[in-house]
């Protein structure tokens, strides 16, 4: 019998076991395949490096820039170089190995190459977890259970606590590791708006690699197919300034869905159950960035978990703290208002990015507050969004 189980041992289920295993506790961690590269633009900020000081000592590659691009090409740049501490682009497969063993040294136990499929049952309450590994199925007991296995987890839909994503709900994307000669600037990051609700990147990983990927948005994952988008973005004329001679080695490559909508508002917690990162929607509506909202979501459930564990007490009315938590609740309000502006950034054919673009160009506290809505999750002010909306 174990204190706590967690199901997906990612940014949030490594960060939520670490907390636990710290003060003691006996957490199973159960992984898929510590193997698999998650399919991601891997930039993370500096906020990271709150809970994960250890990062520090890794030769990551500091980020000090961003220059963003609407549909129609206009581009803001942007240097917080001697402003803010730099953020960083990571190989996820590294990263989340990197975190994974930070929470095994903690003393958490990881059970790898196993699937969750299940929920173990006593008299209809969930007891534990069933996993397939090798062909044969495995059980863990648990005191608390923790869901943390990804948007596509069965756990997740078998617990009731939310419904299977439907395909305008969620974010489409694809990319790919390369390697090759490149004009690109390796202390900033390039992100390209479309005209519809998609945006492409390239993130350098270092003096040769990169990460260079594609997305669709909500309902334009009915319109648009990812593959063709992807191949369209590798073959942009635009690109040639990066990449002349087109001449670069794909390392990897994949594709990957994610929540668009942000929080699932009941999805957070029930009777000895917490769900945390991508399965419960913890990932900008905007910029598609969930790592550090993923890791601060399994902080929090940690804490949530222990609290409940002091009193003996694994129901609702002490797990809601969870969800009621001050950080967890602003991650859940900014979602909500960055979500709500989805569609007025990509009408009339993004239109309103571009101008948004253009007033930041000339206009300095126009500039922090989209670098601070597209980096940090800041929303705009009412006041900005009516200017936008009067500019003809």
């Amino acid at each position: 019998m174990y204190d706590v189980v967690i199901s997906g041992a990612g940014p949030a289920g490594s960060k939520c076991a670490e907390v636990l295993a710290k003060e003691g506790y006996k957490v199973a961690l159960i992984e898929r395949n510590t193997e698999w590269r998650k399919p991601c633009g891997g930039a993370i900020s500096s906020r990271v490096l709150k809970y994960y000081p250890q990062l520090r000592n890794l030769n990551l590659l500091p980020i000090t820039g961003i220059s963003m691009y609407s549909g129609d090409y206009y581009q803001l740049k942007y240097s917080w170089k001697d402003i803010r501490e730099p953020s960083y682009t990571v190989d996820r497969l590294e990263f989340d190995n990197v975190i994974r063993d930070i929470a095994v040294d903690a003393g958490v136990e990881l059970f790898d190459k196993n699937l969750s499929f299940d929920f173990l049952y006593k008299q209809h309450h969930k007891i534990g977890v069933k996993t397939k590994h090798n062909n044969e199925i495995k059980e863990y007991l648990g005191k608390i259970i923790i869901i943390a296995d990804g948007m596509g987890s069965k756990l997740a839909i078998k617990s009731g606590m939310r419904n299977k994503w439907k395909i305008d709900e969620i974010g489409l994307c694809k990319c790919a590791i390369m390697e090759g000669m490149n004009y690109l600037d390796k202390t900033s990051i390039s992100l390209f708006f479309r005209k519809y609700k998609g945006y492409n990147w390239i993130f350098p990983l270092d003096e040769k690699r990169f990460n260079i990927g594609c997305g669709t948005w909500l309902e334009t994952n009915r319109i648009y197919n990812i593959n063709q988008v992807y191949e369209n973005f590798l073959n942009d004329p635009f690109l040639e300034k990066f990449f002349p001679n087109r001449d670069f080695k794909e390392i990897w490559r994949g594709s990957y869905p994610l929540p668009a909508l942000g929080v699932k508002e009941n999805s957070l917690f029930k009777d000895n159950i917490l769900m945390i990162g991508d399965s419960a929607g913890f990932v900008s509506p905007i910029s598609g960035e969930g790592i550090y909202a993923s890791i601060v979501s399994g902080h929090i459930a940690g804490e949530t978990a222990i609290l409940a564990l002091e009193n003996d007490d694994f129901t609702s009315n002490t797990l809601k703290k969870y969800k009621s938590h001050q950080n967890i609740k602003k991650i859940r309000r900014k979602f909500k208002i960055t979500s709500s502006m989805v569609d007025f950034f990509y009408e009339n054919n993004g239109k309103n990015l571009s101008n948004m673009f253009s007033l930041a160009k000339t206009d300095k506290d126009v500039n922090e507050m989209v670098i601070n809505m597209f980096l940090f999750n800041q929303p705009p002010s009412r006041e900005f969004l009516l200017r936008l909306k009067s500019i003809p």
